[in-house]
């Protein structure tokens, strides 16, 4: 198996959270361990995760959230 990229890493990660807005919250681990259960310990290490959630928070694409503990979420929506 072929290692993933951090793009293809982050833009994964940004579909799954995208599609748990408003319904669950997922921490970091959560999406290191849907990462590696979907491409394989081959496929992407712990490290690679971390800089794929490193690049999608950097660009503004998702944010830390603090509510009792630390999540990945997309940025609230502006008020037009």
């Amino acid at each position: 198996m072929t290692k993933v990229t951090v793009e293809t890493l982050a833009g994964d990660m940004y579909q799954m959270v995208a599609e748990c807005a408003g319904k669950k919250n997922l921490k970091p681990g959560d999406l290191t361990k849907a990462m590696i259960a979907k491409y394989g310990e081959e496929g992407c290490s712990k490290e690679d995760c971390k800089l794929a959630i490193r690049e999608l928070v950097e660009s503004g694409r998702c944010v830390y959230s603090y509510l009792g503990g630390s999540y990945i979420q997309l940025p609230p929506k502006e008020a037009e």
